[in-house]
């Protein structure tokens, strides 16, 4: 008998914008630019892409190359992005 085994994916577990603010808020807290970058796109997928894009005023196609791996985006988009899923970039 074969045991089935899934990789754990927290964008599963972001059902609402709390959820979300939280889990950003956490890799702020604890990450780097990188791991945030890595975060926006998780959110993103969680409460999905071509909605979050939409939001954001980019193309669906412009987000996923923003946010994948070794993407390089503007603060513009950034913002854009974190506002689209119900949160705000703040100084504390």
């Amino acid at each position: 008998m074969a045991i089935e085994t899934r990789s754990f994916d927290i964008a599963e577990h972001l059902k609402t914008h709390e959820d979300v603010r939280d889990f950003l808020q956490e890799v702020l807290e604890t990450g780097d630019e990188a791991d945030f970058i890595h975060a926006l796109s998780t959110a993103a997928r969680a409460m999905g892409m071509t909605e979050v894009a939409r939001k954001a005023g980019v193309t669906r196609a412009s987000l996923y190359k923003s946010l994948s791996e070794g993407g390089n985006p503007r603060f513009s988009t950034i913002s854009k992005v974190t506002r689209a899923l119900g949160c705000k970039l703040a100084v504390a």
